[in-house]
C-alpha cells in the first residue's frame, strides 16, 4: 500500500512513546486490555502477547497462565522487564524484541494469541495474522483488540485526513472490518467467534478467531 507504514518508522514512534505510553492510553484502552485478557485467561494455558509494549496488561492476567511477551521497541520492553521484576511475576517466561510477522516461536505452540491495538500498527497486517495463525495450536484462539475505521461518513473522511500524521506516529486510523473479512476467507484456517464493540464510542472492537 503506498505511502503505508514501515518496521523501522513504527519502532521509532514507540520509542518516543515508551516514557509517556502508559499515562497517554493507560485509561483509554483499558476496557480492550481487560476484555482481551478475561478472554485469554478463561482459555488458559500458554498465552503470547503480541506487542506488549510497557507491560501494562501483564500483572492483570491471572497467575496460572503462563505469558509471552514481544515488542518492535526495546525502550518500550526495559520498561516491561521492569515492571516484571518490580512485581515479581513469575508467570511471565518471556520478554522479547520480534517483529510481529516473524515470530520466533513453534508452530502450534501457544493456547491463545493477544494482540491489543497491533493490526493497525504493523506494515502488513495479513502476513502478521497469518504468522499469529501458525504460532497457535488448533482450537486456539487469536484475540484482537483494535481500531476498525468507518465505512462512510464524516469519521472515514476524518481518518482519511488525519491518516498522514497517524502513519508518522505509528498507526493508520483507516482500517476497514473488509480487510479483516478477506484475509480469513484468504486463509482458510480459522473461523471469526466473536466480534464486540468496544470503548469509546464503539470506536474499537474484539475479534476473536478460532484456529481450525
Amino acid at each position: 500500500m503506498a505511502n503505508d507504514i514501515d518496521r523501522a518508522g513504527v519502532a521509532k514512534a514507540y520509542a518516543r512513546w515508551a516514557p509517556i505510553y502508559d499515562l497517554v492510553f493507560g485509561k483509554v484502552f483499558d476496557s480492550g486490555r481487560q476484555s482481551t485478557i478475561a478472554v485469554a485467561d478463561a482459555i488458559g494455558g500458554r498465552v503470547l502477547d503480541v506487542g506488549v509494549g510497557t507491560g501494562l496488561s501483564l500483572s492483570d492476567y491471572s497467575k496460572t497462565t503462563r505469558l509471552c511477551g514481544v515488542d518492535i521497541s526495546e525502550p518500550m520492553l526495559r520498561k516491561a522487564h521492569e515492571r516484571v521484576r518490580t512485581l515479581n511475576l513469575s508467570n511471565v517466561d518471556v520478554l522479547a524484541v520480534m517483529d510481529a510477522k516473524n515470530l520466533a516461536f513453534p508452530a502450534n505452540y501457544f493456547d491463545a494469541v493477544v494482540a491489543q491495538y497491533v493490526i493497525t500498527a504493523v506494515p502488513d497486517p495479513e502476513a502478521t495474522l497469518d504468522d499469529f495463525i501458525r504460532v497457535l495450536k488448533p482450537g486456539g484462539e487469536l484475540i484482537l483488540v483494535n481500531h476498525i475505521g468507518a465505512e462512510s461518513g464524516p469519521r472515514k473522511l476524518f481518518e482519511l485526513a488525519f491518516s498522514p500524521i497517524a502513519r508518522r506516529l505509528g498507526w493508520r486510523p483507516e482500517f476497514p472490518w473488509q480487510r479483516l473479512v478477506n484475509w480469513a476467507a484468504r486463509h482458510r484456517g480459522v473461523e471469526l467467534a466473536e466480534r464486540r464493540p468496544m470503548p469509546p464510542m464503539g470506536h474499537f472492537s474484539l475479534i476473536r478467531y478460532r484456529k481450525l
